[in-house]
Parts: structure tokens; C-alpha cells; sequence
């Protein structure tokens, strides 16, 4: 059992600079670092607030001089908006910058505003995915590779730089059978966000990944499995729902997106409420949001039940207070854990292995 620190990178307020953002994620990076945190996620969106950061790989790159042990990782590189041949090159040389702590967090997109953008067909996305992955196994595994497929032709060809430790450990992101079946085939790790809802929304989304896991002659019992969730210390009701009401607006803006309902205001999406949402008090009972003893109570429920190998923590969303997403950091290493592991043990007993790598 591992966890990660997420950075969606995303405002509320137009003329937000970017650089204040990327700033911010650096510094809860190298905090998470020395709280002991596992993995570093970074956010790829393109052209709203929503997200401003356009490569995860850059942040990657960003902190790779800044941190030394905590693995640094995308979530996710959109594959389909890039040509495969720059994106293996770049996937090498972001793990060589980092001495082979990347983790590839990958996806095949669910925007169609971003997809228009790049002139890319989001209904084949899946398929060019898969393709632009075989490309990344055979060139980190061979010196040089060619491939023909569908989508990509590609003479022989040599990539020059490549990762540290060879293949590296591949998550994927969705909620479709099609993609955990590809993950049980292929050997990477699946992830889902907890959205709104609290353990049995997990219970069940693991469910679902294992169905697809057994029906691919894979062991449930060791799948590995990463969920992502919001997280924020407070200092009492208010708060918790101050909190909660920019994670609901990240996720509306999230939902109309994947719609393709949004409405735009310049570089803006508009906030709009979505179907059958929960109300902020409900959101504020399935979230980990509270004083530490909330959270942790909420977390070893979670922890036990859906048995995830991995969970990353959104501390900062929307305009949420930077210094509380600092805070609850430090109070997750030192007071939240040790309750988590005062009831349920060492949390290296729960959850298969993350180390996965493609096939």
C-alpha cells in the first residue's frame, strides 16, 4: 500500500498566472517528498482552466532536479494527441532526467473540446492508444523496431534515448471494461477517481476491475489498483464544506467537458451543476475532508474494503488554501497514518504490488 500526492493544476479565477500553479505543485511535491509520499501525480489539459498544464512529462522533467526519491509520475500523458515517435523519445528522456523514477500514466482521452483542437477523432482513440503502446514496448525493448498498424506506419527505427531501467511501470486510467481488460492483458495498473462518493463507490468500481481481470485469466485477489481521492484537514464544518465546494466544482467542469456540454467564457468553463449531484453536505460525508481522526476513520474504511495498492490525494482544488493543502501534508505523515495503521497494521499487508510493466 503506497501513496501519492496529485496536482490537477486548475483555477477559478480568469488571469490566474500559470506559473503561480506550477510553483505551487513544485512546493507540495518536494513537501509530499519529505512526508514520505511514494509517487507524484501531474494533470495533462488542454486550453481552459480546468487544467494549464499541457505536459506532464515537462513537470516531470521540472522536478526531477528538485526531488530524489519519490517517483514522479503523469496522470495521465493523453496519448492520442501526440505522434508517437516524439512521445517515446520524450517518455526516455523524462526517466533518464529523473534516474528511472518515472511512472507512465497513461489514457486515451475523454474531451471532446480538446480533441477538435488537435484535429484528433476521439472515437478510435482507444485503438490508437493501443497501438502507440506497442510502439512504446518495442522500442524501450529492442534496439531498433518498425511497426505497421492501422493508425501508425513506421520504418525501422532507433530511438536514442531511453529509460533508466527499461520498460517503465504503466498505469492506465478509465472506466471502461474494454480498458481494465487491456490492463489485465498487458500488465498495467488501473486507476479510477473516487469522484464524490465515499468506500462503496470504490467497493464497487473494484468490482468491476476485477470482473474484467478474472475474465483475462488474471488473479483479482493481486490486482494491483490506484484510486485517486480528494483529501483536506479542517478545522471544522465550514471549512470542510469550503473545501467541498471546489471539488464539486472541478468535478462539474470535468462532467460538462466529457459531455461535450461546456460552455465557455473566453479561456473559461462555465460552471454548471451536474445531473443527480450530490448536495455539498453529502459530498462533505464521502469525502476525506475533517479533522485528522475524520480522515483517518474514513480512510481505513476505504483502505480495507476496496483494497487499493495505491492512493493519491488532491489536496489542492479549485481555490482551496494552498497553506491548508501544505498542512494536510504534513498531518497525513504525521497523524493521519499512524491512526490508519494503529487499526489495520503495517500498510504493506494491503494491496498487491504496484510494480507492474508492460508486456
Amino acid at each position: 500500500m503506497q501513496f501519492g500526492q496529485f496536482n490537477l493544476m486548475g483555477h477559478r479565477t480568469r488571469g490566474t498566472p500559470a506559473k503561480k500553479l506550477f510553483d505551487e505543485a513544485v512546493e507540495q511535491v518536494k513537501l509530499a517528498e519529505q512526508a514520505g509520499f511514494d509517487a507524484a501525480w501531474f494533470a495533462e489539459h488542454h486550453f481552459s482552466n480546468y487544467c494549464v498544464c499541457p505536459s506532464p512529462l515537462m513537470m516531470v522533467a521540472r522536478l526531477a532536479g528538485e526531488t530524489s526519491r519519490i517517483k514522479l509520475a503523469p496522470a495521465i500523458v493523453v496519448m492520442p494527441l501526440y505522434h508517437p515517435m516524439r512521445l517515446i523519445a520524450e517518455i526516455g528522456m523524462a526517466d533518464s532526467l529523473c534516474d528511472g523514477r518515472l511512472i507512465l500514466g497513461i489514457g486515451s482521452g475523454y474531451q471532446p473540446f480538446e480533441f477538435s483542437r488537435f484535429g484528433a477523432d476521439l472515437a478510435v482513440s482507444k485503438e490508437v492508444t493501443w497501438e502507440m503502446m506497442d510502439m512504446v514496448a518495442l522500442a524501450f525493448g529492442q534496439e531498433t523496431f518498425s511497426y505497421e498498424g492501422e493508425h501508425f506506419q513506421i520504418p525501422e527505427t532507433h530511438i536514442s534515448v531511453r529509460p533508466v531501467n527499461g520498460m517503465p511501470e504503466v498505469w492506465i486510467a478509465g472506466d471502461s471494461a474494454s480498458i481494465h481488460r487491456a490492463a489485465a492483458r498487458r500488465g498495467y495498473v488501473p486507476m479510477f477517481t473516487g469522484r464524490f462518493f465515499g468506500a462503496d463507490y470504490q467497493v464497487e468500481m473494484r468490482a468491476r476491475i476485477a470482473d474484467s481481470f478474472k475474465a483475462e485469466g488474471r488473479d483479482p485477489e493481486t490486482m494491483p489498483l490506484g484510486i485517486q481521492r480528494f483529501m483536506c484537514v479542517t478545522g471544522n464544518r465550514r471549512e470542510s464544506l469550503e473545501y467541498c465546494e471546489n471539488a464539486r466544482h472541478q468535478m462539474r467542469l470535468a462532467n460538462n467537458l466529457r459531455r461535450g456540454v461546456e460552455i465557455m467564457d473566453g479561456g473559461m468553463v462555465v460552471e454548471q451543476p451536474a445531473d443527480n449531484e450530490p448536495d455539498l453536505e453529502t459530498i462533505a460525508d464521502n469525502l476525506l475532508v475533517g479533522d485528522c481522526e475524520t480522515i483517518a476513520e474514513r480512510l481505513t474504511e476505504e483502505i480495507s474494503r476496496a483494497r487499493p495498492s495505491h492512493m493519491m490525494f488532491h489536496f489542492q482544488v479549485g481555490e482551496s488554501d494552498y497553506r491548508k493543502a501544505l498542512r494536510t501534508i504534513e498531518l497525513f505523515a504525521s497523524d493521519i497514518r499512524p491512526m490508519i495503521e494503529k487499526t489495520l497494521g503495517p500498510l504493506e499487508n494491503f494491496g498487491a504490488p504496484t510494480t507492474a510493466a508492460a508486456e
